[in-house]
């Protein structure tokens, strides 16, 4: 085990949180306003009384930013956490299907997959770990009867105060930073870098937001409102729901 230099971390942000930036701004520009109407509910909408197509708009890219920021920055920490276990225990990406994380520390070996909050499963996906997971443990335990395969599921942040599931562990928020990295200060430490020149970032995001609400708002007030400017929810319905002819 070596112990984790800080400095090491903070240029490892440095290098490369543009690559959540750019892909922000990538989902942007691969968004299309059709597509998105026809995964989202008009009867919601009507049922708050929406009035505007900018109301509309809005909501529907907010919502599609927010679940798209969430997965796309999940998997740059994911790629952060491997970095740093590498540095403490010299771990690797793992190359078994499900498993994102492989390292040994005190004669066991740690299988780990990386999520970004704690509450990311359904009943499915949690089946699908646990079988990820033993199938791993197979798979290594093939070359060697003896090696003692842990299974952990670990959470970028929150907390789980039952961190023992029977077949594998949960370790969430400063207690997974800590059993990657053996620094228990470090899901704190980690805050300061990564806000690295994260106002002129967001400023390039900011503009790229504005056009395409002003686009999208265009398209929809062309396609599902009328002369007056109301909205043609009959249209809208029809574009989501309707049987195709």
């Amino acid at each position: 085990m070596n112990k984790l230099n800080l400095k090491d971390v903070s240029q490892y942000v440095e290098q490369n949180i543009g690559i959540f930036h750019q892909k922000r701004i990538q989902s942007l520009d691969d968004l299309k306003l059709i597509k998105v109407l026809k995964r989202k509910n008009p009867y919601l909408y009507k049922a708050k009384y929406v009035l505007t197509a900018d109301e509309i708009v809005r909501g529907i890219v907010d919502a599609q930013i927010s679940s798209n920021e969430e997965t796309v920055f999940g998997d740059w920490l994911e790629g952060l956490a491997i970095f740093i276990n590498e540095k403490v225990y010299g771990g690797r990406k793992s190359g078994i299907a499900g498993i994102d994380l492989e390292f040994d520390n005190d004669g066991i070996r740690y299988i780990v997959t990386i999520k970004s909050g704690p509450n990311w499963a359904n009943s499915r996906q949690l089946v699908e770990m646990k079988g990820s997971f033993i199938t791993a443990q197979k798979t290594l335990r093939t070359s060697n009867s003896k090696l003692q395969v842990i299974a952990v599921n670990g959470c970028c942040y929150g907390r789980d105060n039952k961190p023992d599931k029977g077949t594998y562990y949960k370790y969430c928020g400063q207690k997974f930073w800590e059993f990657i990295s053996g620094d228990s200060n470090l899901f704190t430490e980690l805050i300061e870098p990564l806000g690295h020149q994260a106002k002129e970032r967001n400023d390039d995001f900011l503009q790229s937001y504005s056009q395409m609400i002003n686009k999208f708002t265009k398209e929809f007030t062309t396609d599902f409102c009328d002369a007056n400017g109301a909205i043609e929810w009959e249209k809208l319905v029809k574009l989501n729901s309707a049987i195709k002819q």
